[in-house]
């Protein structure tokens, strides 16, 4: 959320306070309203949208704590800090259980201040992300978002609708584009955490120490920069499910700390004295060969143990070539409908080149390549010169024609294997028997005569 985004309300008895904070937030561009006692607040509140509220403690006729509690009946995802003096700390902290976010002592840090206000717009930020995660829920409940007919996708379907009414740890494993994350959001959304949060992660984007503090939190001092305290990944996830994309990539230190917290699920924030009891599911995910990692002293083998309860194996692209068709199209409603180009068809030749291309990014891929030929398209129609397909295979080294040879010579060598039984060498080809038929055709393959002795 940009600063003029975010609106907050002082709610102070003191002049000089009010005053003082409303420049400070004005300054830093943030809008800002001002109330003198705790009745003009609420007539602020009734009229318009809040994100945050810094609320004095003491004040006359009715207190910051009665407040509070006016206020999370009006809005309970409005972030509430407190405002104390030195002497009414343990007001405070029961404030802070009453659901409070933070608290600030006078007279006021400006820094410690800004600090705090900065961690509280990120975790706005976060409860407006997670309420239109929800809005999507329903969708997702229906699997409407996960495209394809192949029997190894409805077979992930069952396996997702098995898993998402338990409280399971799954590990979701694949090469990287093949939908991990979205798999993971539709058992978040068929569970019984579906109203809780979900927080996702990926390990792979942070360094070590830079991961600890976004997965356990921190508190203030506890290291260099370590201005307030943070709730960690972790901690915001509770009642709700933790996704961790590339797991594999998570350095030894961390993956023993993760593992004492799934295992007894309590966390100690960095810097930290005290237990916090946590309850979420994990649900993660890795392109990575766990078992060989686990050989070369890599990855813990009672972590993995521990995320390997229930494994969901997703298929790369190339394998269920019949899908294609169903994700082009879907793709190119989806971005023709964004980029308002009136595109509804993709030409026969277009389509034969989607489905013959081999994918090395998998859905994510084919997703980017149908974005680009919307773009690019002055027509409504999909043609082979609008896909970025040829450039791409030479950037891996490989020519359509030549990929197009090896696999013409594979699946001539299963169909002998077999004695040309359709059905075994679509299964050991792992694509559906439609597509072994339309590639037969297409190589102009035919079933030699037996002979006649």
């Amino acid at each position: 959320m940009d600063p003029e985004d975010v609106k907050i309300l002082i709610v102070d008895d003191e002049f000089a306070a009010r005053d003082s904070l409303t420049k400070w937030f004005q300054l830093d561009g943030y809008k800002v309203d001002a109330a003198e006692d705790a009745y003009k607040a609420l007539e602020l509140l009734e009229k318009k949208p809040f994100d945050i509220v810094l609320l004095d403690i003491k004040m006359p006729g009715m207190d910051g704590l009665e407040l509070q509690e006016r206020i999370r009946e009006i809005d309970p995802d409005i972030i509430v800090i407190i405002i104390t003096a030195f002497a009414s700390v343990e007001t405070a902290i029961r404030a802070i259980k009453a659901g409070a976010y933070d608290y600030v002592t006078k007279p006021f840090d400006p820094d410690d201040l800004e600090h705090i206000i900065e961690n509280a717009v990120d975790q706005r930020k976060l409860a407006k992300e997670n309420i239109r995660l929800r809005a999507q829920i329903q969708q997702l409940n229906n699997f409407d978002e996960i495209i394809g007919e192949s029997p190894r996708i409805k077979t992930i379907l069952d396996m997702v609708r098995t898993v998402a009414s338990t409280d399971s740890t799954v590990l979701i494993r694949g090469e990287s584009g093949t939908g991990k994350e979205l798999i993971a959001r539709a058992i978040h959304a068929n569970s019984p955490r579906r109203n809780g949060p979900m927080i996702s992660i990926n390990c792979g984007a942070f360094s070590e120490s830079l991961l600890e503090s976004e997965l356990f939190g921190f508190e203030k001092g506890s290291f260099t920069g370590a201005l307030n305290r943070h709730k960690g990944k972790i901690e915001i996830a509770q009642g709700g499910t933790l996704f961790l994309d590339e797991i594999g990539d998570v350095s030894p230190k961390t993956q023993l700390d993760l593992l004492r917290v799934v295992e007894s699920k309590k966390l100690t924030r960095i810097g930290g004295q005290h237990e916090i009891d946590v309850d979420f599911r994990l649900i993660s995910a890795t392109n990575r060969d766990l078992e060989a990692a686990i050989k070369a002293g890599k990855f813990r083998e009672d972590l993995y143990y521990r995320l390997n309860v229930f494994t969901i194996f997703l298929p790369p692209l190339r394998e269920r070539a019949s899908d294609i068709p169903l994700l082009a199209h879907h793709f190119l409603k989806k971005y023709s409908a964004s980029i308002h180009k009136n595109i509804d068809e993709i030409s026969p030749g277009a389509l034969d080149l989607l489905v013959n291309y081999p994918w090395p990014g998998n859905v994510r891929e084919l997703e980017n390549a149908i974005e680009r030929a919307v773009v690019i398209c002055r027509g409504n129609r999909i043609e082979p010169k609008h896909l970025p397909l040829q450039q791409t295979a030479k950037t891996f080294g490989y020519s359509q024609q030549a990929l197009e040879a090896v696999e013409k010579e594979h699946i001539q060598k299963i169909l002998k294997r077999t004695n040309w039984n359709v059905t075994q060498a679509a299964k050991i080809l792992k694509i559906d028997r439609v597509t072994l038929y339309n590639k037969i055709k297409r190589y102009g393959f035919s079933k030699p005569e037996k002979k006649i002795n």
